[in-house]
């Protein structure tokens, strides 16, 4: 039986909403957005929320907008898509990397403290695989002069101690591309509480121009513009914005059917070599991926053997100074946990409506890979995912 990876839950009524949107005045950002805007405002409880037409673009603008830039220092986890650290060199900063905690592949609070230089400006933490950092705590580990840009692509429904992403870090950015819990096929935003940001990101996600397209219009008659610092182009158009507030109105119940996928995979796969990260007491993971760590150098043969049967598996992610443009763009220093979860992990088929028999059909190949891998003889599910 064929798997597929992900299989979104857009439905056909989408095409009204759309519709709508072509019979307004608007195709880029305008009034829907606005109110897609207002909406992540009262779930998320910020003050600002900001459409963008990817995470790339919000983090981009949101270095802008914080004048980051060359000279500067950004704090990055090595475990995490190249995304995180990519847009920090394409504002001309410095990504600096550290290595993430070994049980929940969260970035390390006390790496990077230890990391922090004069040149510092920014940290970002990942909410990886749905699981969010510790904002708080990490606060206390830097100086407070380090922003912290939260990077919760895979965390809009996810929760820590009662809070939210955005709530505790200056800003926090998500990502609705096309395999995301809440998705329109591309698109972003930006949270937060910051009054100064929030106004600087209205400038920065649109060429750095004091007035967008809806707003020049304005009264009915032409207001004129200026450009006073560098932006890129980063909206969102009201064509995609429509299809994310039905979604977020209904992202919970689509969270229940994913911790019940989560479950039954830890249930099938408690006595099999592989491992998964531990989510801590008092997160609520939002469970954007499942992901596994096959041992002994065998990752890639289990790929071949889901890909084999027909199931979708991928790998998130490898460590990003072991890619090529980092490994070869100076001395980076050997980050054990990164590296070796990198090297052996691969992610399941996750989504809201995957079928039991699916999901029966992916345990089974795994399965029956475990009986090729020798386990160590101490393993425990309730171990870290690399101890």
């Amino acid at each position: 039986m064929a798997v597929p990876f992900y299989r979104h839950a857009l439905s056909p009524a989408c095409s009204d909403r759309v519709a709508a949107v072509l019979a307004s005045p608007f195709l880029t950002s305008g009034p829907q957005g606005v109110r897609v805007e207002e909406k992540l405002r009262g779930f998320f409880g910020v003050q600002h929320a900001k459409l963008t037409s990817s995470w790339t673009q919000g983090a981009i603008a949101t270095l802008l907008a914080l004048d980051i830039g060359p000279g500067d220092e950004v704090i990055v986890p090595a475990m995490t898509f190249a995304a995180t650290a990519n847009v920090v060199r394409l504002v001309g900063a410095t990504p600096v990397f550290v290595d993430v905690d070994p049980a929940t592949l969260l970035i390390d609070h006390r790496l990077v403290a230890e990391a922090v230089t004069p040149r510092t400006r920014a940290v970002i933490p990942v909410h990886l695989y749905g699981q969010m950092v510790d904002i708080p705590a990490l606060r206390k580990a830097i100086p407070a002069s380090v922003r912290i840009i939260e990077d919760a692509a895979h965390c809009f429904e996810g929760k820590r101690n009662g809070r939210r992403p955005g709530q505790d870090g200056d800003a926090a950015i998500f990502s609705f591309y096309a395999t995301k819990n809440v998705t329109c096929g591309e698109g972003g935003a930006v949270i937060t509480n910051d009054p100064d940001l929030a106004a600087a990101l209205v400038q920065t996600v649109l060429h750095g121009m004091s007035a967008g397209a809806a707003q020049r219009f304005q009264g009915g008659t032409y207001r004129h513009w200026d450009i006073a610092r560098l932006g890129t182009k980063a909206n969102l158009p009201d064509l995609l914005a429509v299809l994310l507030e039905p979604q977020i109105d209904g992202i919970e119940a689509q969270l229940a059917r994913r911790e019940r996928l989560c479950a039954r995979y830890e249930a099938e796969l408690a006595n099999t070599p592989f491992t998964w990260p531990i989510i801590e007491a008092g997160v609520v993971s939002a469970r954007h991926l499942f992901p596994i760590h096959v041992p002994d150098g065998q990752r890639d043969a289990v790929l071949q053997a889901l890909g084999q049967a027909g199931i979708g598996a991928t790998v998130n992610y490898r460590s990003v100074p072991c890619l090529t443009l980092y490994r070869t763009s100076g001395a980076i220093p050997d980050l054990p946990v990164s590296r070796r979860w990198g090297e052996g992990t691969l992610s399941l088929p996750l989504f809201p409506d995957l079928r039991d028999e699916e999901q029966d059909e992916v345990i089974a190949v795994l399965r029956a890979q475990a009986l090729a891998i020798n386990p160590p003889e101490t393993m425990r599910r309730a171990e870290p995912a690399l101890v």
